[in-house]
């Protein structure tokens, strides 16, 4: 009996053994079928056990002329997560919002998010990277990712730009060369483990994906003392916004560019974005007379006047179409060089109508103006310089003096560049050399540049603009001992948004210097934007601050001088009324006295000879007391004292000297 049981157990066992053998013949055939001819097993295993991490590039070095790291990238921790890897998304996220200080109702909402893939916290310091490893968390990972960074932290902030937090450029140099800083994004695969913990993969070097650098033409010593004078220059004028650029007219490299407000790039997050933009390349604005160095130079160029021409600008005041052209207060025959000195108006009129609009308007173009220089800033302004068509007689006076055109600061440079490089325009540059990874430095090409005005036209305005800076000029307190400085001020009035009318008491105060004149190595512009008080205009605020960041650049190329201190004014000049008429606003405070409502401030009237004093104080209700002859050596009540009321007696003694001028 034992034998046949035993056979029939055997046979069972067999007949088992046969069915489990099918069995998994049939799954393995399955799993083939889906790895090798369906694919759809072998995604599924892969998703289950890997996650693909797609990193942003590391982005190339922004450097200075002189090899000054600007702006640079370094790893920095982000915590990342695969939801389908959590098993319990609350209990997670409890967890995750105690290490990183955030909220888990946020941080949930996150994780049950669909995607394989999501960031939960980036940029975080090593502490809390340290708090999230050790949970132990499984779906939770942190990965060393790209962050920018800038050592300077403000330091030409709205010429470096940014990148955002994917590593893209979004202002500045940062956007316009992000093509060849952003380099290739990295992506590759996170494994789990059998827990479900995100393991990842070691070894990548960041640096096969990483972007080329670039060299500025910024030098940042010369970009520090720019932004230190124009801080200083802020605080004294009380100005709600500034810049001063540096140009090598010899090269168009923008050497320095320094604004105010600014702001630190490490932290854009935190910035408004329309306040990250460079208001020397987006803003424009009128430029006051700063236009008449290039009415004068076209003049001349196109023979319409000659250097010995004389203006009468005896009246004070000239009657266009549409409106009253006025001085501050008659200024007798003019010659050229006294137009562009003590900034007549009257006398820019009468030359405008001498050279006719057509030419005017295409020797503009030809020096930058209307359209963008070329620099290849993002979204740099054109400004506005409508077609001589549509100018009437009034329109033709106006522009003559810098009213109804708008200007950027960099345009201003430029074209102040061309008188100092013998006439010849070059486009601003704001990049000098690139590097491919790996590979050595390659300078850029020198920038495009074309001729504007003959070489003697450029030397006869550049001899006219020193006088400018003379004792007599509306620049005045530009001057810089030893060294020979061309410039021309500007005080433009602006628009009332509300009114559409020119604000009585809103100004852009301009100043535009060549250093050194006999052999320019720098071309400064600087802007101060509604500068408060009594002292609010280009010759008052401008020029010492030109003044101070030409002494301190040009120190630095073995050139020594030091800025003189305040000077008294000259010549009374003030600049046009609105363009709808109305009285004259100042438009040099260096050569008019500044006053405000019954209050006047005292000048300074050392070194100014006696009818100088008296023309000065002409028509104001200072009584000047005249004690001996020459030259004024002191004064009571003291310069800058603010005096009040129908009448105030001064006192002013002079020695012999050079005599009266």
């Amino acid at each position: 009996m034992r034998a046949p049981d035993l056979r029939g157990a055997l046979f069972r066992l067999g007949f088992v053994r046969a069915g489990l053998l099918l069995l998994f013949l049939a799954v393995a055939a399955r799993a083939a079928h889906l790895c090798v001819v369906d694919g759809r097993g072998a995604r599924r295993g892969v998703a289950q056990s890997e996650t693909r991490l797609v990193l942003p590039p590391e982005r190339g070095t922004l450097f200075d002329r002189n090899g000054a790291e600007l702006a640079l990238s370094v790893e920095a921790p982000s915590v990342y997560a695969s939801p389908a890897a959590i098993r319990d998304i609350p209990a997670t996220a409890r967890a995750l919002a105690k290490a990183l200080g955030g909220e888990s109702r946020r941080i949930a909402e996150r994780l049950r998010s669909a995607g394989s893939f999501v960031y939960l916290a980036r940029w975080i310091d090593d502490e809390r990277a340290q708090r999230v490893r050790a949970l132990g968390l499984p779906g939770i990972g942190i990965v060393e990712e790209p962050r920018r960074v800038y050592p300077h932290r403000e330091l030409a902030a709205q010429l470096i730009g940014f990148a955002n937090i994917d590593g893209a450029g979004v202002r500045g140099v940062e956007e316009q060369e992000d093509e060849w800083l952003r380099g290739r994004a990295r992506s590759y695969a996170v494994e789990r483990d059998a827990r479900g913990r995100l393991l990842a993969e070691a070894g990548m070097d960041p640096r096969a994906t990483a972007g080329g650098d670039v060299a500025l033409s910024l030098d940042a010593a010369f970009q520090a003392d720019a932004e230190s004078a124009l801080q200083d220059a802020m605080r004294e004028s009380r100005a709600r916004a500034g810049f001063v650029i540096t140009l090598d007219p010899r090269s168009g490299d923008v050497l320095s560019l320094a604004e105010r407000p600014t702001f630190d790039p490490n932290r854009f997050r935190e910035q408004k974005f329309a306040e990250t933009r460079s208001r020397a390349f987006l803003d424009a604005f009128e430029p006051g007379s700063t236009f008449k160095i290039f009415l004068i130079s076209t003049a001349l160029d196109t023979a319409a006047i000659r250097p010995s021409d004389v203006f009468d600008c005896e009246q004070g005041r000239f009657q266009v179409p549409g409106k009253v052209i006025r001085d501050s207060h008659p200024h007798g025959l003019l010659d050229v060089a006294s137009v562009l000195r003590v900034s007549s108006n009257i006398g820019a009129t009468k030359i405008v109508y001498r050279l006719g609009s057509e030419p005017y308007w295409d020797r503009l173009r030809a020096f930058g103006f209307g359209e963008a220089t070329g620099s290849g800033f993002p979204q740099e302004s054109a400004g506005l310089l409508r077609s001589w068509h549509a100018w009437r007689p009034v329109d033709e006076a106006n522009i003559a003096f810098g009213q109804g055109v708008n200007v950027t600061g960099v345009q201003l440079a430029a074209a102040a560049g061309a008188i100092a490089n013998g006439g010849v325009w070059i486009r601003p540059r704001l990049v000098s050399a690139r590097r491919a990874p790996g590979g050595p430095w390659q300078a850029e090409p020198p920038a495009p540049s074309r001729r504007v005005v003959r070489a003697e036209v450029a030397a006869t305005v550049l001899g006219m603009m020193e006088g400018v800076v003379g004792p007599d000029g509306t620049g005045r307190r530009a001057a810089l001992p030893g060294i020979r400085v061309a410039g021309k001020t500007g005080t433009a009035q602006k628009l009332d948004p509300v009114t559409g009318a020119y604000a009585s008491n809103r100004y852009v105060a301009w100043f535009v210097g060549i250093a050194p004149a006999d052999d320019p190595r720098l071309v400064v512009v600087a802007a101060l934007d509604e500068p408060q008080g009594l002292a609010h205009t280009g010759g008052a605020v401008s020029a010492p601050l030109f003044a101070k960041v030409a002494a301190a650049q040009l120190a630095r190329l073995g050139i020594l001088t030091t800025p003189e201190p305040p000077s008294a004014p000259a010549t009374a000049v003030a600049a046009e009324p609105p363009a709808g008429g109305g009285s004259p606003a100042p438009d040099e405070a260096e050569s008019a006295l500044a006053h405000e409502g019954g209050r006047v401030l005292m000048p300074d009237f050392r070194g100014l000879s006696v009818r100088e004093v008296r023309r000065l104080t002409e028509g104001t209700p200072l009584a000047i007391e005249i004690l001996g002859e020459g030259r004024a050596v002191s004064q009571d009540p003291e310069p800058g004292t603010i005096v009040a009321g129908a009448t105030t007696r001064v006192r002013v003694t002079f020695v012999p000297g050079a005599g009266e001028g």
